[in-house]
C-alpha cells in the first residue's frame, strides 16, 4: 500500500514500512494544495503539517491518519470518524525532549544566558557581567504547570525533585497529581507560580484559555511559558502585559500563526525568548516517534486495531470502509 509522508521521518520508521511492502510516497509541497494532492493515491497518511479539513474528500482510498506526535488539532478528526479514517498518535514520544526544553527556558529566563552570551560579543565583559545581579535561582521557586499529561508529569518530576520547587499543577477530570506537584485551580495556579508552563492539548475548552484574567493575576517578575500551542493563550492582552512589564516574561514556541510573522509585535520585546515550535525535537524523540508512527500504519494497514486510537467510534465504518475498498485481512 502507499504511504504518504506530509514531512520526512526518521530511517527507522521507513524501514519499517518498507520491510512490511509498502511504497513511502512524499509530499510535493507545504500546505493545503499539497496535502490535498498527497493523498490521492494514499492509503494511509503519516502526519507532520496541518491538515486541511476537507482532506478525506480527496483521498478516496485512504484508511489512517496517524499522527507524528501527540497533538492531533492538526487532523480532521470528526471528519475522518465520519467516513470511517483511523486517526492515531504517538502519546509520551517526546515527554522528555519538552520537559528538558521547558527546564531550559526556566534557567535561561532566570540566568538571563543569551542576553549575557550577546552582550560579552557586542559590548564587553563588564557590560555583560552587570546582568548577574538580576540572577535567580529556580530552587524555592513555584512552577505550575497547566496540563498533567507525559509533559507536565515529567516536568514537576524534574522541578521537583530536582531543583526543589514547589509545584502547582491543573488538570480536568479527578485523576491524582503525580508526585510531587499539588492540585491547584487556574486562578491559584497564576497568582502563586514563578513561572507558569502550559503543557494542555489544543480544544475547545483550552482555546484562549489565558487571557486578561489570568494574566493579571501572574505576579510581576513570572514568566509564562507555553509549549502547548498558540491559541491557548490571547495574544493581544500577553502583549500588552508584557509591554506594561506587568509579567517578568514569556517563552513562546507555538504561536497563533506559525511561522511566525515578520512584523509580529511578539519580535520586539526584550522580555520574550521565542522558537519556532522545537520543544519536542530532538534525535531520540524523533527517533521513537517514527518508530511508532511506522508500527501504527503498518497495525491499521493489517487490520488491526491502533495502540493508540483517537477516534474508537470510526472502527465500525473503518471496517465498512476497507471492506468496500477491497482490502483482504481481519479486524483484530
Amino acid at each position: 500500500m502507499r504511504i504518504a509522508l506530509t514531512d520526512p521521518i526518521e530511517p527507522i520508521g521507513e524501514a519499517i514500512l518498507r520491510e512490511a511492502g509498502h511504497e513511502l510516497v512524499p509530499a510535493a509541497g507545504f500546505g493545503a494544495d499539497a496535502m490535498r494532492a498527497l493523498v490521492a493515491d494514499a492509503d494511509a497518511l503519516i502526519v507532520r503539517q496541518k491538515l486541511p479539513d476537507d482532506i478525506v474528500a480527496h483521498g478516496p482510498r485512504l484508511l489512517c491518519a496517524v499522527r507524528h506526535g501527540v497533538g492531533v488539532d492538526l487532523i480532521p478528526v470528526e471528519r475522518c470518524t465520519e467516513q470511517g479514517v483511523i486517526v492515531a498518535n504517538v502519546p509520551g514520544a517526546n515527554a522528555d525532549a519538552v520537559a528538558e526544553f521547558l527546564v531550559a527556558q526556566m534557567l535561561a529566563a532566570a540566568r538571563h544566558a543569551e542576553w549575557m552570551h550577546a552582550r560579552l560579543l557586542d559590548t564587553g565583559w563588564g557590560q555583560a557581567r552587570q546582568r548577574t545581579a538580576a540572577a535567580t535561582e529556580l530552587t524555592g521557586k513555584t512552577l505550575g504547570i497547566v496540563g498533567m499529561g507525559a509533559i507536565g508529569s515529567r516536568l514537576a518530576e524534574i522541578a521537583g525533585m530536582g531543583f526543589r520547587m514547589r509545584v502547582l499543577g491543573h488538570r480536568r477530570g479527578n485523576a491524582p497529581m503525580p508526585a510531587p506537584a499539588e492540585r491547584a485551580s487556574l486562578p491559584e495556579l497564576f497568582a502563586e507560580s514563578d513561572y507558569v508552563a502550559l503543557a494542555c492539548p489544543l480544544t475547545p475548552e483550552t482555546k484562549g484559555l489565558v487571557g486578561p484574567e489570568l494574566l493579571a493575576r501572574m505576579k510581576p517578575g513570572a514568566w509564562l511559558l507555553n509549549v502547548a500551542r498558540g491559541p491557548v493563550v490571547q495574544e493581544a492582552p500577553l502583549v500588552e502585559a508584557l509591554r506594561a512589564r506587568r509579567i517578568g516574561g514569556a517563552a513562546l514556541d507555538v504561536f497563533w500563526e506559525q511561522p511566525l510573522p515578520a512584523d509580529h509585535p511578539l519580535r520586539t520585546l526584550d522580555n520574550v525568548l521565542l522558537s519556532p515550535h522545537g520543544a519536542g525535537i530532538t534525535q531520540e524523540a524523533a527517533t521513537v516517534t517514527s518508530r511508532v508512527a511506522a508500527e501504527e500504519v503498518v497495525r491499521i494497514l493489517a487490520g488491526q486495531k491502533p495502540r493508540n486510537f483517537i477516534n474508537p467510534d470510526a472502527w465500525a465504518a473503518a471496517r465498512a470502509r476497507r471492506a468496500a475498498l477491497g482490502h483482504e485481512g481481519s479486524a483484530a
